[in-house]
């Protein structure tokens, strides 16, 4: 009877000590994802709508976490105030015109609050300032946008397939082009025409320079231009001359 009741004490000593262990270990979890044991200062942001977050949710600062939500409160039918509890050794890093905005931890995580950087030369924020805020893009608005956008891509897709199918059944304009081999063939012969009538210009226009009676009208037009480059050359001269003199004018004074 007394070993009985003596491993009995030891038993029940034993569950008392483990779990008065897990309940600090507890405790000391907590605490330190909720900054209990840290040092914090306190800042507050408006909202219209905060989108799901909770007190409790992370505070997250250039992809860190520094604090967590203390406290929600509805001031009126447009103004939600979100209370944020931040660890004081970050408070030298928040701008005055730092931006909080409402995030995700993921795609469908837990809602959190992302405090954005400010601009190097602003002031520190102050225990209790109120940041600038961002309202949230709810969930349910995407995916709107996305169902919407499916629907358009839904119908050109089936437009384009329409028309792919009176293009290969030889309708319109296009089809008939593609699948009608006389088009085609008139169109290759149009081409080499257009080739030919080309060439034939360039040796007309060859043989009229050599001609006695057309040869002083191309003379003259070559005259011309020439005279027309020489005197772009010398306005340029001219241009150039003048602003060495008013360089060496100003170098004197």
């Amino acid at each position: 009877m007394d070993t009985h009741t003596q491993k009995f004490k030891i038993r029940l000593g034993l569950f008392i000590a483990g779990g008065l262990a897990l309940f600090v270990f507890a405790i000391f979890i907590i605490g330190k994802q909720k900054n209990l044991f840290d040092p914090v200062f306190e800042l507050s942001a408006n909202f219209s709508n905060i989108s799901g977050l909770q007190v409790g949710n992370n505070i997250r600062f250039s992809g860190i976490n520094v604090g967590t939500v203390d406290n929600i409160t509805i001031i009126n039918d447009s103004t939600i105030k979100v209370d944020m509890l931040i660890k004081r050794d970050v408070m030298k890093f928040i701008k005055s015109d730092c931006v909080a905005a409402i995030g995700s931890e993921g795609l469908i995580g837990d809602r959190l609050l992302v405090i954005t950087q400010g601009s190097p030369n602003a002031p520190e924020v102050k225990e209790g300032q109120y940041l600038l805020s961002a309202e949230p893009v709810e969930m349910d608005a995407i995916m709107a946008s996305l169902q919407v956008t499916a629907g358009n891509a839904e119908i050109i897709s089936f437009q384009l397939a329409e028309i792919m199918i009176n293009i290969n059944s030889g309708n319109g304009t296009l089809g008939r082009l593609i699948s009608d081999s006389a088009i085609a063939q008139d169109l290759s012969e149009t081409m080499d025409n257009l080739r030919k009538s080309s060439i034939g210009l360039d040796e007309n226009m060859n043989a009229a320079q050599e001609n006695f009676l057309l040869r002083g009208y191309f003379n003259r037009k070559a005259e011309a231009a020439e005279e027309a480059r020489q005197d772009s050359l010398d306005n340029q001269a001219a241009r150039q001359k003048a602003i060495d003199k008013e360089n060496r004018r100003k170098d004197k004074k």
